[in-house]
Order: structure tokens, then sequence, then C-alpha cells
């Protein structure tokens, strides 16, 4: 040691005087609970297998084939197997006869043609179905004893000029009742309708101003075949017709006799 109170080059100071030095204290790692893991590295990723080619191959793997019942197509039931439905008959005018109480008054027509004069208006229109309507009509007359002399037959042009007809039959008061007779087929226009309708209403009109039974025989049809079918509709005008005529005189009858 020097006498200044320094150390000669080499010596060391003693150990009581050596500065102590503050070292930082070393952080100490709290222990992880047991049964962590050791390390909390990522898990390796499993390796991927290879990608299955199509989705078809995809659905296969996720879920299992499941047998399906095999769908055995049935056959065609046959005619005689189903049976054939019945015929379903067009709807029309069905006659009948009505229960009416003992006691009560009845007056009732018949279709006679004794003593009766008819006169019958005609369409010339469809001329072919028109002809044989009348003759269906001349022939229902016939049966229920209408004189042939006593039938007059009126044409006109169309069905729209039957009301006008039978308007001017029925007020010359010479006839006890008058059969129209026409045919309306339907067209791709309206006309059907005004046609059709104007002659419905017509006909009726003439026998209400009138007083004398107007029967309508006309056919107001799709299609020409419809009209082939129904061409006995002017027997039935014409029975139609003697039947109102005969009613109207007994209510005459009875209106006389008080």
């Amino acid at each position: 040691m020097s006498a200044t109170g320094g150390f000669w080059p080499g010596e060391a100071p003693p150990a009581t005087e050596q500065e102590e030095v503050q070292e930082p204290e070393a952080t100490v790692a709290e222990p992880e609970p047991l049964g962590w893991p050791e390390s909390h590295e990522a898990e390796p990723e499993p390796e991927a297998g290879p990608e299955p080619e199509s989705e078809v191959e995809q659905a296969s793997v996720a879920e299992p084939a499941v047998d399906e019942p095999a769908v055995v197509e049935s056959e065609p039931a046959t005619d005689e197997e189903a049976g054939e439905e019945p015929e379903v008959a067009p709807a029309g005018h069905v006659p009948g006869e009505l229960d009416i109480p003992d006691g009560v008054a009845v007056l009732e027509g018949s279709p006679s043609g004794a003593d009766r004069t008819v006169g019958v208006v005609v369409s010339r229109f469809n001329g072919e179905i028109s002809n044989r309507l009348l003759e269906s009509a001349l022939e229902a007359l016939a049966a229920a004893g209408v004189a042939e002399e006593r039938i007059t037959v009126m044409p006109v042009p169309g069905a729209f000029e039957l009301p006008i007809g039978a308007m001017a039959l029925a007020k010359t008061r010479r006839y006890s009742c008058v059969i129209a007779l026409g045919c309306v087929v339907r067209g791709e226009t309206a006309h059907f309708e005004y046609v059709a309708g104007e002659a419905a209403s017509g006909l009726q009109l003439a026998g209400l101003e009138t007083g004398v039974p107007v029967a309508f025989g006309v056919l107001t049809v799709d299609t020409a075949e419809q009209a082939e079918v129904r061409v006995d509709k002017g027997a039935d005008a014409a029975r139609a017709a003697l039947e109102m005529a005969d009613l109207f005189s007994q209510v005459r009858k009875q209106a006389r006799a008080g």
C-alpha cells in the first residue's frame, strides 16, 4: 500500500473494503401446476391425407352408405282390374213427376193436338240442322193429332229474327201456340252471345206480351257435332207448345166458369 492510501499496481483491495455491487435479482419463474404441458408450443397439426377427388367421394367418406330398398315400379292397372267408370250423361232437361198433395186443385196440360192450330217459325241459318229440327217437330205434331192443314211454317233469315216472327204469328190470334226453331253455333267472336241471348229473351217476350205460348226450340251449341245429336229437340219444343196451349185453355175455361 502506498503512503497516499492507494494501492500499488498488482495489489488487490482487501475484501472488506470492496464496494458491494447490487446485482439484479434473478426472476424466478413460478412453478406450473401439475398436469400442464411442459411447453406451450403449438401442437403439430396432423398430416392431411390425400384429398378425395370429387364431392361424391367426400360424401362416401363422411357418411357410410345405407342400402336403400329397391323401388319396384308397379304396372298400370288394366281396365279389368280397375274397372271401367260409368259414363256420365250430359247435363240437360230431365223430365220428372211432381208430388202434389191430395185435395189441392191441379191444372195440368197434356200434349194433345186435337183442335189445335200451330204456327212454326224456323231459321234458315244453319239450314241443315234447322231442317232436321223442323222435321222432328212436324213428326211430333202429327203424332199428337194436329192436322197438317192446321200447321203454318214461316221461315226467317236467322235466329235473331225468330222473336219478331213469333210475335207476328202470335198477334194474329189464329194459333193456339207457336214453335220457334233454329240453331246458333259458337264462333270465335262474341256474336254467339248476342244472337243466342236476344233470341231467348225475345221469344219469351213474345209469349208474355201476347199470352200465346211460344216454345223455345233453338239449339245453342259449341260445335256442329253437338247440334247433330240434339235435333230431336224440335219434337220436345212441339210437345211443350201443345201442353202449354192445353193448359192455357183450361185456365180460360176455369176463369169463365167463375
